[in-house]
């Protein structure tokens, strides 16, 4: 039962609960509205409540300062688990998990484990390079645009897999690439993408959180197309997004949570993709007749060759 309030503690907006039972928590660095990284996440921590009949909590942090403190919060009330979503959580976690043995972290896209820290991640550039095929198949000029918020690692892996698939079907076309900064200015990820657009990219990638709203709005404004990450974004904005790369997050979070509820957890470097069933492709059904039918199949065994392990995104 997912019981709601708000407490002030370094900047920190908390949704928390009692901290008898089984108690896990959550921290995101942006707000979950942003149908996309951090609403995946809050969508994991409330089908865990719901499933495990877990207690949970939530804080959203606004700077590195917040990150230590709400660990050490959940760390000292007892919480069993806590999922940090995002690569910036990961030194914040291993000292956390130092001071407090036994609760166990959980960093998304993490880059460190240790005896109750864990590392996850999802191969989203296998959905990416799939988008790309998609994308190479209904470009008109050849050229792509990819904005992203941060330049962090999981951002570059997924313009990569992106930029592969689209080469696989257009050679000679190319990938503008731009980062705004951060991830939460809608108004720079609109910029950034009419910029791209200038310069002939006619359909646009993006990994910007809450800011990719602003990569949509472009592509409405230019009669362009677009591509979702994360979760299905296909709606967000009518008319503009062919596909959305999803991960199964609440599916991966509520393993988790399953296997440290019962003791079976072991913390490492966990990958999840494709052939998990972890990440995937859901094309638009409303747009699905602007995709050429030669196209959909090349995706469609591009998804395949990934499965088998034919297509390899790892280097």
């Amino acid at each position: 039962m997912l019981f709601v309030g708000a407490i002030a503690l370094a900047g920190c907006r908390r949704i928390f609960s009692a901290e008898s039972g089984f108690a896990v928590a959550l921290l995101v660095p942006g707000p979950i509205s942003d149908a996309g990284w951090n609403a995946a996440a809050y969508d994991g921590l409330k089908l865990v409540g719901k499933r495990l009949d877990a207690r949970t909590a939530m804080v959203q942090t606004t700077s590195p300062a917040d990150f230590a403190d709400a660990m050490r919060d959940f760390g000292a009330r007892g919480f069993r688990l806590v999922f940090a979503h995002g690569f910036e959580y990961s030194d914040a976690a291993l000292a956390a998990g130092r001071d407090f043995p036994h609760t166990i972290f959980v960093v998304t896209s993490g880059g460190a484990d240790a005896a109750n820290v864990a590392s996850i991640s999802f191969k989203i550039e296998e959905a990416a390079y799939v988008e790309g095929v998609l994308a190479g198949g209904v470009s008109k000029t050849g050229v792509a645009g990819a904005i992203g918020g941060i330049e962090l690692p999981s951002l570059q892996v997924a313009f990569a897999g992106f930029r592969r698939g689209f080469l696989s079907v257009r050679p000679n076309g190319r990938m503008l690439v731009s980062y705004t900064g951060n991830f939460n200015d809608v108004g720079a990820a609109k910029e950034a993408a009419l910029a791209q657009i200038s310069h002939r990219a006619d359909v646009l990638f993006q990994d910007a959180d809450a800011a990719g709203i602003g990569v949509f709005e472009a592509a409405a404004q230019a009669h362009a197309y677009a591509f979702g990450i994360i979760g299905d974004q296909n709606a967000v904005v009518p008319g503009v997004v062919l596909a959305s790369a999803v991960t199964a997050l609440p599916k991966a979070f509520l393993l988790i949570a399953t296997e440290v509820k019962n003791g079976a957890f072991r913390p490492g470097m966990i990958q999840y993709g494709m052939r998990e069933g972890m990440v995937g492709v859901v094309i638009n059904p409303r747009l699905r007749s602007v995709i050429p039918a030669t196209t959909l199949a090349q995706a469609k065994r591009a998804e395949q060759l990934i499965v088998e392990g034919s297509i390899n995104l790892s280097h």
